[in-house]
């Protein structure tokens, strides 16, 4: 699934850009990040492996909600001078092409299921 590899490169670069993060913030906003990056692709795994599109739909909402979260967090750390502009405006452009992906796959699945 191509959000899900998107979601999983995302964590690889977040995890490179945290480096940055002043180490006082190491479980304050980094924590917070580490978490709701991950929380991306683990909620489209876990929505793979259920039985049916309504838990499937569920998942992925869950996910979008992640990334909202991230997408939050990952401001607040540029607003913050923890971030480079040059990372950020990566890190946001990938979170904003997921983002358009997981609502597109949301409505997807929702349609299979109201049919």
């Amino acid at each position: 699934m191509k959000v899900w590899n998107e979601s999983r490169e995302l964590v690889k670069l977040v995890y490179q850009s945290l480096n940055q993060f002043p180490k006082e913030e190491l479980f304050g906003l980094t924590s917070q990040i580490k978490r709701s990056v991950i929380s991306i692709s683990s909620n489209i795994a876990e929505g793979c492996g259920r039985d049916t599109d309504q838990q499937f739909a569920y998942h992925i909402n869950v996910a979008l909600g992640s990334s909202f979260e991230f997408e939050s967090q990952i401001t607040l750390a540029y607003d913050l001078s923890f971030l480079a502009e040059q990372d950020f405006e990566n890190i946001s452009m990938r979170i904003f092409h997921i983002k358009n992906m997981l609502i597109g796959l949301h409505r997807n699945i929702k349609s299979n299921y109201s049919k």
